[in-house]
């Protein structure tokens, strides 16, 4: 392989530091790709987690089974559309969500900007889960303190997050199935004295929820791990993975995981049916309890490290390495989670969360309709590397983004996580491909290099096969 163009950010041939360092900051190369069965059972333990079970118990408790599963479909096809077409940009350019952001709308400070929100809320909830599970053990096993719990569970997970996508995916292949076979026998367990059919068409047994209101649960819950799919699809070797593991993921996981929950909601007649899982039995509720944090908690931490290493190398232009950060950040969420300060930091973090969904429309946007950087990274990957250079900052996609997060936050009918996806795709892709139209001279922004079509410097085209548009 050719070394990258230079400029700031840009990475030569990937060596063993590379391989290590998870190739943070470059394209993964074909060689290190891996099968879609790894990284299929990664996506479904995001998916076929607690959360989703507390997603269905809620709707189960406000819910009708038909409504619920209504809500599930509408829900998961929107999650599925999305987690599909950034899935297929991450295995096409082998690189991270937020390195990806720097050509896809962003350019540099501004994937720094989306790093720094991707980080901040995945460290938040890596701490807030790791609380939820030194919580739970405390309540199951007793004895041993939370904050015992918290540092054991916290040092656990960052082991495993900081040696990488190859142990992630052999910790995935443990305890997924640990879980679904664990959670299984507890359900089953629970629903044997229940009529089947009395429970598909029994009235809800909590307060009415609406169908918008359900199907704002099931997108909400997984947004912000539909935008860092990149980060996991990067390891896929072609695009036909990306849409068997989304399908295979999402769809198992929304409806296997979600409509149990919805059953579970409507026997115990109670929207806290996790509780009632994890307390069928010590043992076993301490088993479910740890293998359900462990399998989805890596991912939050890893991809939190990630943003962080793009926003460090755009900021103050300095390479730090990935496990490094991983540590880190790993110690400072543990420790909060140890002091029992993190749950105050719940609402906060699903308030900042109303910012996710617009970047994926944005990204979108840009790499599949307006397209103003494509030939540029098809150009750069035919010799392993990155584009040579990019403006800072990318008025429009700011302008998309606050369009898309007010949309969302303040729109008032719809789905909030979908009217901002929607808004912020549909805003940028218009105006993009006016500019494009405009040519580069019309739509290149202060400070942005003026050679090129997209105000990129030209690479070498010498034995370089030029694509894309």
């Amino acid at each position: 392989m050719a070394p990258a163009e230079a400029g700031r950010g840009a990475v030569g041939e990937p060596g063993r530091g590379e391989a290590l360092d998870d190739y943070s900051l470059s394209r993964v190369p074909e060689e290190a790709r891996y099968s879609w069965i790894s990284v299929a059972v990664q996506r479904f333990g995001q998916v076929s987690s607690f959360q989703q079970f507390m997603v269905g118990a809620v709707l189960g408790y406000g819910m009708t089974f038909t409504d619920a599963v209504i809500a599930i479909t509408v829900g998961s096809v929107m999650l599925e559309a999305v987690t599909i077409l950034l899935g297929v940009a991450g295995v096409r350019e082998g690189l991270s969500t937020s390195v990806l952001a720097r050509w896809s709308g962003f350019g540099r400070k501004g994937s720094a900007a989306v790093g720094m929100l991707v980080a901040f809320s995945l460290a938040g909830w890596f701490g807030v889960q790791n609380g939820v599970f030194a919580q739970g053990m405390h309540n199951l096993a007793g004895g041993v303190p939370p904050w015992a719990w918290a540092l054991a569970g916290g040092a656990a997970v960052t082991a495993v997050s900081v040696f990488g996508f190859n142990t992630m995916a052999w910790t995935a292949y443990l305890t997924v199935p640990a879980f679904l076979l664990l959670a299984g026998w507890s359900v089953v367990d629970t629903l044997a004295d229940h009529s089947l059919g009395h429970l598909v068409t029994a009235a809800p047994p909590g307060p009415a929820l609406s169908l918008a209101e359900g199907t704002t649960l099931v997108a909400g819950a997984f947004i912000l791990g539909a935008l860092m799919t990149p980060d996991m699809t990067r390891f896929n070797r072609r695009p036909s993975d990306v849409v068997k593991q989304t399908l295979l993921g999402v769809t198992l996981g929304e409806y296997l995981i979600g409509l149990t929950a919805v059953l579970l909601g409507h026997a115990a007649r109670t929207a806290d049916i996790v509780g009632i899982i994890t307390t069928s039995s010590g043992l076993l509720g301490t088993l479910i309890l740890a293998t359900a944090i462990l399998k989805i908690n890596d991912w939050n931490l890893y991809s939190s490290a990630l943003a962080t290493v793009n926003s460090i190398d755009v900021i103050l232009g300095r390479r730090v390495g990935r496990r490094t950060v991983t540590l880190v950040i790993g110690a400072v969420g543990t420790t909060l989670s140890a002091a029992g300060v993190m749950d105050d930091f719940t609402g906060f973090l699903e308030t900042i969360g109303v910012l996710a969904p617009p970047v994926a429309g944005i990204i979108i946007a840009e790499y599949y309709v307006v397209r103003r950087f494509r030939a540029d990274l098809d150009r750069a990957r035919s010799h392993g590397g990155l584009p040579g250079g990019i403006a800072d900052w990318m008025p429009l996609s700011l302008v998309c983004w606050a369009a898309g997060a007010l949309t969302g936050e303040y729109a008032g009918i719809g789905i909030p996580a979908v009217n901002a996806v929607v808004a912020a795709f549909a805003l940028y892709a218009v105006a993009g491909r006016a500019a494009v139209r405009r040519g580069p001279r019309a739509s290149r922004t202060p400070g942005t290099p003026p050679p090129g079509r997209s105000g990129l410097p030209d690479l070498p085209e010498s034995g370089m096969t030029k694509t894309g548009g």
